[in-house]
Order: C-alpha cells, then sequence, then structure tokens
C-alpha cells in the first residue's frame, strides 16, 4: 500500500501522531457469480457462521451483512446474491439488488474461484464492474487449496489481464483459501485501508445487523438443501411465522419455540422434502436447530411444516409475501 495522502480536514487526526491512525468503517461487498466462494469467505472474515453457505448456485437471496471488528477498523460485509442471466422475475430481481448494493458500498472485493478458467460469467461481472468508476475493486482469487502454484499464478495473471483489457485497475489481487484460513486476514488488512474515516458503525459484539428471523430462515434454508435433488435448490424459501420465549420456564432454562414454514412450488416436491417417513424433514430440523441455538446462544423448539406455494419464483403477490 502507498502512503495515505492527508486532507486538510484530516490534518488533525494525523497530528496524533503517525502511530495512532484515524479509525476507519464502512462497507464492503463480495460480488462473483454463483458459487464462488462469496459466503464461505463472509463467513471466515467474521469468525462466525453468519451469511448461508450450499455447494449450490444462487443460495443467498438476502444481503446479509457480516461485521469484522478490529482496532483499527469496522469492515461490514454486505453479502450480495451471484450476478447471472435471469431467467425469472425473482433472478431480476436479485440482480438490481446487486447492482444497488454496488453502488451504495466503499470496497468491491470480486471473487474468481482458482480452480475454474475465466468464463463469460466472470467477464459480465468484470464489464459491470468497469462502469462503476469510484469505488475501489479488489480481485479476490478464491479456492487457492484446489490448486498448485502454477494453475495459481496462471489464474492471477489472467485475473490481472481481464482488468487491463477492460480499462480499470484492481486496487489489490489476493489469493485467499477461506476453508485452509489463508490469506484471510491479509484480505482485511488490505481492505482497511480503503474505508472511510469514521468512528464504528455498529456496537461492538454485533456479527450482523441482518433480522434474527431472517438469519434463522437462511439457516433452515440451508439444511433443507443440503443432500436435496438438483431440482429443488431455487423452489425452497423459508418464512418464520413467530419466535416466542416459552412460557412459565425456570430462568436458567429457557426455551425458545420457533415456528417456521418451507414453501415449495409444487406438490410433488413435498415428499422430497418431507422423506420416507418423515425422516428428512427430522434430520432438517435436528441440523438447523444445532445453528440456530449456536447462533442465539439459547435452546431452541422448532416447529417446521411444508407448504406448498404454486410457482412462487414467478408471481409478484407470492414473491412479495415470501419476502422478495
Amino acid at each position: 500500500m502507498g502512503a495515505m495522502s492527508v486532507r486538510p480536514d484530516t490534518e488533525a487526526a494525523a497530528q496524533q501522531g503517525a502511530d495512532h491512525a484515524p479509525h476507519r468503517a464502512g462497507f464492503a461487498c463480495f460480488v462473483g457469480r454463483p458459487n464462488a466462494g462469496k459466503s464461505t469467505l463472509t463467513n471466515a472474515l467474521v469468525g462466525r457462521k453468519v451469511a448461508i453457505t450450499s455447494n449450490r448456485p444462487q443460495t443467498t437471496r438476502h444481503t446479509v451483512r457480516g461485521i469484522v471488528h478490529r482496532e483499527d477498523a469496522q469492515l461490514v460485509l454486505v453479502d450480495t446474491p451471484g450476478l447471472h442471466k435471469p431467467r425469472t422475475l425473482l433472478g431480476e430481481r436479485l440482480n438490481d439488488v446487486v447492482r444497488t448494493t454496488w453502488a451504495e458500498v466503499d470496497v468491491i472485493g470480486f471473487c474468481l474461484p482458482a480452480d475454474q478458467k475465466l468464463g463469460p460469467g466472470d467477464r459480465f461481472i468484470a464489464k459491470e464492474l468497469a462502469g462503476i468508476r469510484k469505488t475501489p475493486k479488489i480481485a479476490i482469487v478464491t479456492k487457492t487449496d484446489l490448486v498448485d502454484s502454477k494453475q495459481l499464478a496462471e489464474q492471477l495473471l489472467a485475473v490481472s489481464r481481464l482488468a487491463e483489457e477492460l480499462g480499470f485497475e484492481w486496487a489489490q489481487i489476493v489469493p485467499v483459501s477461506a476453508v485452509k484460513d489463508n490469506q484471510v486476514g491479509l484480505l482485511a488488512d488490505l481492505i482497511a485501508p480503503l474505508l472511510p474515516e469514521s468512528p464504528p458503525l455498529y456496537p461492538e459484539g454485533d456479527l450482523t445487523d441482518e433480522p434474527e428471523m431472517v438469519m434463522v430462515a437462511e439457516l433452515i434454508r440451508e439444511a433443507a438443501l443440503e443432500g436435496v435433488r438438483d431440482e429443488l435448490p431455487h423452489s425452497i424459501a423459508v418464512v418464520v411465522e413467530e419466535m416466542l420465549p416459552r412460557e412459565g420456564r425456570p430462568a436458567d432454562r429457557p426455551l425458545l419455540d420457533i415456528h417456521a414454514n418451507v414453501y415449495i412450488e409444487r406438490p410433488s416436491q413435498k415428499g422430497i422434502i418431507i422423506g420416507p417417513k418423515g425422516r428428512r424433514l427430522k434430520e432438517v430440523g435436528t441440523k438447523s436447530r444445532k445453528h440456530i441455538e449456536a447462533l442465539l446462544g439459547t435452546p431452541v423448539f422448532l416447529d417446521l411444516h411444508v407448504k406448498v406455494a404454486k410457482d412462487w419464483q414467478r408471481d409478484p403477490k407470492q414473491l412479495r409475501k415470501l419476502g422478495f
């Protein structure tokens, strides 16, 4: 990193001595085609599970903010859905969400997996990025644990050329492996100086400002997606109807009752989610309950129901009802 230029209004801060650099705080978002490792990276940086991760593309729908607290900076991570060529109304809405988010953040990190050659999807996103002039852009080459050093070197070169061809410059190019926690700290070190000078935007201890109900719904959805056949990923939406402390429990043994509905598009999908003798739904409940208890720090009773919302992805009324 070069030396920071000091504007007149920040001279007072600079006077405090070089050892006491001003605190910085701001928003960064990770972009990339679906399944480029954005959510896994968010989780690795925050150090706790906040964004839904799944080995299926197109699973993040909500803008989940993870918050990285540091001595010198506070980094608020906005996780946007993968940008892609839309096929449905939902797809178009997701793309609008992405562009709106890009316009509002201080830094954009473009995630490109080390183990896949740059494709038309990456070019499509890079072209969009080239149009966003002011915001510094970091190229993050993810999943470096899946390649050897020669392959990694080739990818870094290809990423560097991509910006050149499109007439813009990366503020940094950083290879990372979120899974192996390799260079994740370095990435935070490189993002921090690009943020505006500001006191912390969120109180210490906050990891996300996403309402708890939405996060709980995402955790249930993640568990429901695991191991389901390929026709289902887009057809699952989860709505938490209510979260209430169980009445009449002793103070040292609280229990939170959570009632949630898992929505699918067609009656034929119901059996897939519920499984033979209800086994599959039970597994989804057990798995998501563990994550929810870890997130909320309290024992949970989870009541799950599967409902059909016919063709909800193409129906504006249903989309609104399901929170899109």
